[in-house]
């Protein structure tokens, strides 16, 4: 990213210098300047850093938060809950199942930080989604402006072209006026004001 492609277009579009410009600001100055793209595929770009981990926490969140996890576990809490009141002569966890409550303590316990885990890396991708489309609307508002300088220079150069024009075509009007007072009154501005009834 070289100082001279943006340092003019910083002072113009921006009113700064191009050395108190963010990192993303130089980077839509340059794109913008050059000619190139600034958009870029964010979910590809997040999805190939990341661990094994986080690809398992996305996964658990996933499963977690979908309905055949709630329907699952509510068959599971069925049967365990049945087979202690009512099918089993001996009871591995009778009433009030304090052993099935550790198992959902430790689920809780264990779940919890892994769907947090998710969520962080979810806010972090957000935050790159957030920060991408503040580049692509920064570079859309340069290209615009620049638009704007182009159509307000060719207006300039029209209007300058008329106003040449116009001056040449003045000019010359001017120049058949005094050719035409030199020669004095001709035939024809004789006949045209014989040809005239008085008022």
């Amino acid at each position: 990213m070289s100082e001279t492609i943006i340092a003019d277009p910083a002072e113009r579009w921006f009113g700064r210098s191009a050395e108190t410009l963010s990192a993303s600001e130089r980077l839509v100055l340059s794109a913008a300047a050059e000619r190139n793209l600034v958009s870029r595929d964010i979910n590809k770009a997040f999805a190939g850093k990341l661990t094994l981990g986080q690809r398992l926490a996305d996964k658990v969140a996933e499963f977690g938060g979908s309905w055949g996890f709630i329907i699952a576990f509510a068959v599971a809490l069925a049967l365990w809950t049945g087979l202690n009141t009512v099918l089993l002569d001996r009871p591995f966890d009778a009433y009030p199942f304090i052993f099935l409550n550790l198992l959902l303590s430790m689920l809780a316990a264990v779940q919890a930080p892994i769907i947090m885990m998710s969520q962080n890396r979810h806010a972090a991708k957000d935050r790159l989604d957030a920060a991408h489309d503040y580049e692509i609307n920064l570079k859309a508002e340069i290209e615009i402006m620049a638009l704007h300088e182009k159509l307000d220079q060719l207006r300039s150069e029209q209007i300058a072209a008329l106003l040449a024009r116009q001056e040449q075509q003045i000019e010359l009007l001017t120049g058949l006026l005094r050719e035409g007072r030199s020669l004095g009154p001709g035939p024809a501005a004789g006949g045209l004001s014989a040809t005239r009834e008085p008022h």
